[in-house]
């Protein structure tokens, strides 16, 4: 049973890591050299997720933000050649947001820097201790309903509750 001292620690653990993980990715960003900014780089990695274009309204809504702040966003994005406004085909009067070439490199990029920060973060966990955070951390971004659905049946779970394959976890 958890203390309500154990809990406030367990919080400012949480915060601190949080603040590590962003200066870390930071760090790897600016080591190449993209003049991305961490908010540029969600909002790429959200427009990569879009079966099609979108409209900014349907970005603010994926990102959970106000629309003021996605143009402002794209306004940079726009400015460096990683995306471009377009015209919908069947309606003149809405704006999709494309990623162009120059924004699918920088994807990539970003994906490499996202992995080396992983690497850095992860690296004092063994395999095993990594799985465990894995399973804890799914079940903590799915909330009460994911570890429901996940506890429900036990099938392709070992005795830790880890998932037998390795290939479950989030990418963006």
């Amino acid at each position: 049973m958890t203390t309500p001292d154990s809990d406030g620690l367990l919080a400012e653990q949480l915060l601190r890591l949080t603040r590590r993980v962003h200066r870390i990715q930071k760090r790897h960003l600016e080591q190449r050299d993209l003049g991305i900014t961490p908010a540029q780089s969600r909002l790429l990695r959200t427009l990569a997720h879009f079966d099609s274009p979108p409209r900014m309204a349907d970005l603010a809504e994926r990102l959970e933000v106000v629309p003021r702040a996605v143009t402002t966003l794209v306004d940079g994005l726009e400015a460096s050649g990683k995306v471009r406004r377009a015209p919908d085909p069947s309606n003149r009067r809405v704006i999709r947001i494309e990623i162009t070439d120059d924004g699918r490199k920088a994807l990539s990029e970003l994906r490499g820097a996202r992995r080396g920060a992983a690497d850095e973060i992860l690296a004092p966990l063994t395999e095993v201790e990594r799985e465990v955070l894995r399973t804890l951390l799914d079940t903590l971004v799915d909330g009460a309903a994911g570890a429901h659905e996940r506890h429900e049946g036990h099938e392709g779970h070992d005795v830790h509750g880890a998932h037998e394959g390795h290939g479950h976890g989030r990418s963006c």
